[in-house]
């Protein structure tokens, strides 16, 4: 003959499978989020912000910068900014008059 557990066995059998289960939860949930910023990140990777073609990086002066030829758009990645500003006087504007379209 079995013995039948206590309330508090099923309690702590019930109360343990769930914990098992919402932890089996969270990390589905997180395998999720990260399948779905992997998915994003090559969906819009080297993509323009503005009209959404391709972009093709260019090196100006030692500097990579990302250009949209589509839009005339010009990119640059976290810290570049500082970069091509201190690096000579007028590199900005020179940057500038080197992609302007002719439109």
């Amino acid at each position: 003959m079995t013995k039948k557990p206590s309330e508090s066995e099923e309690e702590y059998f019930a109360r343990q499978d769930a914990e098992v289960r919402r932890k089996a939860a969270i990390e589905k949930r997180r395998e999720m989020e990260a399948a779905e910023a992997q998915a994003l990140k090559a969906l819009h990777h080297n993509h323009c912000p503005n009209c959404g073609h391709t972009l093709e990086a260019v090196t100006f002066k030692g500097m990579t910068i990302s250009k949209c030829f589509h839009c005339d758009g010009t990119w640059l990645d976290p810290g570049e900014l500082e970069l091509i500003a201190g690096k000579e006087p007028g590199f900005l504007q020179n940057v500038v008059s080197l992609f302007k379209g002719d439109k």
